[in-house]
């Protein structure tokens, strides 16, 4: 029997999944469906990454690093960089009655 060491694994990479338009707004409604706030920080991340982050961090007026820093797994960035990011990605967050 073969072993596998977890170390050895490639790391899972979100951001190579997001292809079109229709995968990145089927993501963030799962993500805004679980209600983790840190998660849609991280989502954002994915997305952002999958544009190319320079060009993000450049089209919301926020460093890249404090992009980086802003968007990671477990964050929780304030609502106007959230707002803006969406705003640079195109994305628009709706509201509707549960």
């Amino acid at each position: 029997m073969h072993r596998v060491n977890i170390h050895d694994l490639p790391e899972f990479d979100m951001a190579q999944y997001l292809k079109s338009d229709a995968d990145i707004v089927e993501y963030l409604n799962q993500v805004i469906e679980e209600g983790d706030a840190g998660e849609l920080a991280a989502s954002l991340g994915h997305i952002a990454k999958a544009y190319g982050m320079t060009e993000i961090a450049k089209a919301s007026g926020i460093k890249r690093e404090s992009l980086y820093k802003a968007l990671s797994p477990n964050s929780y960035p304030r609502f106007d960089t959230i707002q803006k990011v969406c705003k640079a990605l195109g994305i628009k967050l709706t509201a509707v009655t549960a």
